[in-house]
């Protein structure tokens, strides 16, 4: 079929391609839906390629787990040595650096990856790595992807949100009803009815067309793939049917024994158009030709053909992930025992922990085929694989069925360990009894071992808890003693681990020393690639500078902490990380980004649940939208199951301001003393100046801390100097409620104008009210906010975004329209998500007609 309507497109790339020639390099995403033509438009450049460039190509594969760097390790026959071994060793850090020489050794490449919504989160890191440095190299690197398949929590949707410059969008649109005319006249087709069946999707199109039955045309792309592959001879077909069960590009060694008769055996499928033959292998030109094909094959030829696979994969000896697969689909429980585990920890070592924690389910799904020593380590490797990607209750559930073999076996070293580990990831859903059980356990038990790193890891533990319950002796205590034991024993986590609890209980203090050891404690992980480790610290030490309202300070350490733990895959930490950009944002009083960043999935653990219910309840409190009070009651009930002081003290603050603003003082006062009283006696001073600001709005002034944090300062009744660190800091909201605690009129006034600027509606209220009883007749009106139109609370610009979001277009479609940026789009779907509680773009579709109305 030719390729229609697709010029613009094919000179962007030549542009890109041109540009990385000359040394400026760029990315270019090329999406859209299933089918309409992506493959085709990469083809053809592959097919002429630009003056002076090579092109690149991989794949990612639909395999329910993917290949670790599989579209990486497809170009291993197409670059140099060092790339090619560090693919095949899996090691990410040399890989990395591998791939930057490769691209800027040769003058002029574009590199492309199909599929990018199917990578593995190995490839992605690789492509953050390229992507954030592409400016300085020649080359183009160019992603195809389907764009209706991202939601907000796709981890290809992340990287996208990050990239910021030399970015080109190229969103591929369906033939216009002219080209599906040119396309089906040779073949006397109904151009009308082909068009009316397949909306212009080019895939659609030319199946219809390949048909050539004018009379009857197929209802389903299966059918229409069905009555191709019938006209090709049985020999033909078996062919197919056998290549059809590989989720990738087929390569010259894999299709020598697949295909004894080589390339010329499959000339009739090629020419039938299912099937696309070059030197580096073979594949279907569609990846729905593809699936159409597997879906027409009983179970039992399925089975039959992928037993087939296997076996010479396991002959060629490829990549374990890509056998892990075949033998499931080939429901051979000998090879999946054998090769799950393997792909597990190559996953694992190469950052994939999304596609390690499903070969390690794949494996425990036959426990009973491992003996207990091998059974354990697999939960153990399982539990902490889960813990990492967020999972807590999944983590729990096989560490303690690990803990519970560890104990038959008596290996007490082993089981010090896994009581570590489960005392981690018990905290981790919200069961600080068992997790205080497990850690006291632990150290009794490795009191006596040899193995004095993993007394200094159990050591460590207890302090971290005790840090995390604000008990800060106990903390500086036990961290003090466990750093002692890292340093003699060398072990570098626990060091690090301990430096983290150390730093953390310092910061608690107002004591600077604390950000060097957290700053320490993150070099240490990093350089030891305890990746989760690293990001607690970076964690904690963003947290601690959060609460002190030091937020430039904060802003500069959280980028970088992103990024690392998105790279890195550490999903439950980047997921409590994005609550710190929501608290960092509503500080400056950006509603809408802070609503945006701590949009939680539905199976958010609970820390990261009630800290970002306490960012939404504040939200939607200080700009008067609905549903606040029960957003806030939701984050008391989860935090009073948690009972840590780190949650249960901000709701409690939030829920005086609530009070405040409702005009009720005494609920204020009776909600705010008790947290008030812990947060003096557990010394959590931040906390406790918070309180003690909105105790004396409340009529109760209490004693504040020491020191210049902009709450202490207000609580003490310098509301003057108050407004002025809030407004050093950058707070709107803070500055305008400290200057509406002054006598003067001035003072109310200018309060007045930030809160209007700001949309802060319940205080703006209050403070009119305020100059009104003060007989003040030249009160400025309040703006006229679209937000009131609609119970959701969106503003102007994101109903016309749900207007088209609920038409089905893509964010760069909506960009176009509405002429603004993509990532401007991207921003403004995420803050809707947030708002109409749903997680996916098509909820929100489905929603806009009552939210519309």
């Amino acid at each position: 079929m030719r390729l229609l309507e697709r010029e613009p497109e094919l000179a962007a790339l030549g542009e890109a391609a041109s540009a990385a020639a000359g040394g400026r390099g760029s990315v270019v995403l090329v999406h859209g839906e299933a089918g309409i033509g992506k493959s085709s438009l990469v083809g053809a450049m592959r097919d002429q390629p630009p003056a002076g460039c090579r092109v690149l190509v991989g794949a990612c594969d639909a395999l329910s787990t993917p290949r670790t760097l599989g579209p990486l390790r497809d170009l291993t026959p197409f670059v140099g040595a060092r790339l090619g071994d560090a693919l095949r060793a899996g090691d990410r850090e040399e890989v990395f650096a591998a791939l930057h020489e490769e691209l800027a050794s040769s003058r002029g490449t574009v590199l492309v990856v199909e599929d990018a919504h199917w990578s593995d989160e190995a490839t992605l890191d690789a492509l953050r790595f390229l992507a954030r440095r592409i400016d300085a190299l020649p080359a183009a690197l160019v992603l195809t992807y389907r764009d209706d398949e991202l939601d907000r929590g796709h981890p290809l949707a992340r990287l996208l949100g990050d990239l910021r410059t030399n970015v080109h969008h190229l969103a591929l649109r369906r033939l216009s009803p002219d080209a599906v005319g040119m396309l089906t006249a040779p073949r006397g087709l109904d151009a009308e009815r082909v068009f009316a069946l397949t909306g212009g999707n080019p895939y659609f199109v030319g199946e219809l067309v390949a048909t050539a039955d004018a009379a009857v045309v197929p209802p389903t792309v299966v059918d229409a793939v069905a009555a191709r592959l019938r006209r090709l001879d049985p020999a033909t077909q078996e062919l197919v049917e056998q290549l059809a069960v590989v989720p990738s590009a087929v390569g010259p060694a894999e299709l020598a024994r697949l295909v004894p008769g080589g390339p010329g055996a499959l000339s009739a499928a090629e020419e039938g158009g299912l099937l696309t033959v070059r030197p580096d292998g073979v594949q279907f030109r569609h990846e729905l030709t593809r699936r159409a094909v597997v879906d027409s094959l009983p179970a039992s030829r399925r089975i039959e053909l992928n037993a087939r696979v296997l076996e010479i994969l396991v002959d060629l000896g490829a990549d374990p992930g890509r056998i892990a697969s075949h033998a499931a689909e080939a429901g051979d429980i000998d090879a999946v025992v054998r090769w799950a585990p393997r792909a597990a920890r190559d996953a694992s070592v190469s950052g994939a922990h999304r596609q390690a924690a499903a070969h390690y389910r794949a494996a425990l799904a036959h426990a009973d085929r491992y003996d207990d020593a091998e059974r354990a380590e697999l939960l153990q490797a399982s539990a902490i694989e889960a813990y990492t990607l967020g999972s807590g209750p999944e983590a729990v559930a096989s560490q303690l069925e690990a803990v519970g073999l560890r104990r038959e076996q008596g290996d007490r070293t082993a089981l010090g360990e896994g009581l570590r580990w489960l005392s981690r990831f018990e905290w981790l859903v919200g069961h600080r009894p068992e997790a205080e059980e497990a850690a006291a356990e632990a150290s009794v038990v490795l009191a006596d071992s040899h193995d004095r790193g993993l007394l200094a890891l159990a050591v460590s533990n207890e302090a971290q808890l005790a840090m995390l319950a604000h008990d800060l002796p106990r903390t500086i205590e036990l961290a003090t003693r466990a750093e002692s034991l890292a340093r003699e024993a060398g072990e570098r986590r626990a060091l690090s681990h301990a430096l983290t609890n150390l730093g953390t209980a310092h910061l608690f203090q107002n004591r600077d020393e604390g950000m060097g050891e957290l700053l320490e404690a993150a070099e240490v992980a990093v350089a030891g690639n305890f990746t989760d480790d690293a990001a607690r610290a970076h964690v904690n030490l963003v947290w601690s500078l959060l609460d002190q309202y030091r937020l430039d300070l904060a802003e500069r350490y959280l980028a970088p902490a992103l990024e690392f733990s998105e790279r890195t895959e550490v999903v439950g930490l980047w997921i409590y990380q994005q609550v710190e950009r929501g608290r960092l944002h509503l500080a400056r009083s950006q509603w809408d980004a802070a609503l945006a960043a701590t949009g939680m999935p539905g199976d958010a653990l609970p820390h990261s649940q009630a800290a970002a219910l306490v960012v939404i309840g504040l939200v939607q409190l200080r700009r008067g939208d609905p549903g606040a009070e029960a957003t806030l009651e939701e984050a008391r009930r989860v935090a009073d199951r948690l009972g840590d002081l780190q949650r249960t003290g901000p709701v409690a603050a939030a829920r005086a301001e609530a009070a405040l603003l409702r005009g009720d003082p005494a609920e204020a006062r009776a909600v705010a003393r008790p947290a008030y009283d812990e947060a003096v006696r557990r010394r959590a001073l931040s906390l406790q100046a918070e309180l003690a600001s909105l105790l004396r709005r409340a009529g109760e002034p209490v004693e504040a801390p020491e020191g210049d944090h902009p709450f202490a300062v207000q609580a003490r009744g310098e509301w003057r100097r108050a407004a002025e660190l809030w407004r050093s800091i950058g707070c709107p909201y803070h500055e305008a409620s400290a200057l509406a605690e002054s006598p003067h009129e001035a003072d109310l006034l200018a309060a007045l104008a930030i809160l209007d600027r700001i949309g802060a509606v319940p205080l703006a209220r209050r403070v009119r009210s305020a100059l009104r009883d003060r007989g003040v007749r030249s009160i400025p009106r309040g703006p006229s906010t679209p937000t009131r139109r609609n119970p959701a609370g969106l503003t102007g610009r994101q109903v016309d975004v749900l207007r088209l979001l609920a038409e089905g277009r893509t964010n760069a479609e909506i960009a176009e329209r509405l002429v603004l940026s993509v990532r401007t789009v991207d921003t403004h779907v995420a803050a809707i998500l947030a708002k109409l509680g749903v997680s996916s773009r098509h909820e929100a579709a489905r929603m806009a007609g009552e939210v519309l109305a």
